[in-house]
């Protein structure tokens, strides 16, 4: 199992808009895609209260890159990114890291 740590930084203010499009589209077209998610979360105390973080999780590498570029082709995603983005970007950066358990670790 992998799993991918996404931390999204907000443009000032824009996280409610953010939250809005993970509730009401993206979450639909990652299932369509067979995209897991292991977990989403807000920040309350930390170096920033605009950041979105979740984790995605994947079977194998070549699972993750055929699942995310079908999402990131599909016509409805880049519908609805445009949409929710004409009023100017939602994020400023997204980190990403995809990681691996320990042996030890109770996620597996």
């Amino acid at each position: 199992m992998i799993y991918e740590l996404r931390i999204y930084r907000c443009m000032p203010g824009r996280l409610p808009a953010l939250l809005l499009r993970f509730q009401n589209h993206t979450l639909r077209i990652w299932e369509k895609h067979g995209i897991r998610q292991a977990g989403f979360w807000t920040t309350l105390i930390g170096r920033s209260s605009q950041e979105l973080t979740y984790m995605l999780a994947w079977d194998s590498m070549a699972e993750r890159e055929k699942r995310w570029a079908a999402f990131l082709a599909d016509p409805e995603w880049i519908a609805v990114a445009a949409e929710t983005e004409k009023d100017g970007p939602l994020v400023g950066n997204i980190s990403n890291q995809l990681l691996a358990p320990a042996a030890f670790s109770a996620v597996k």
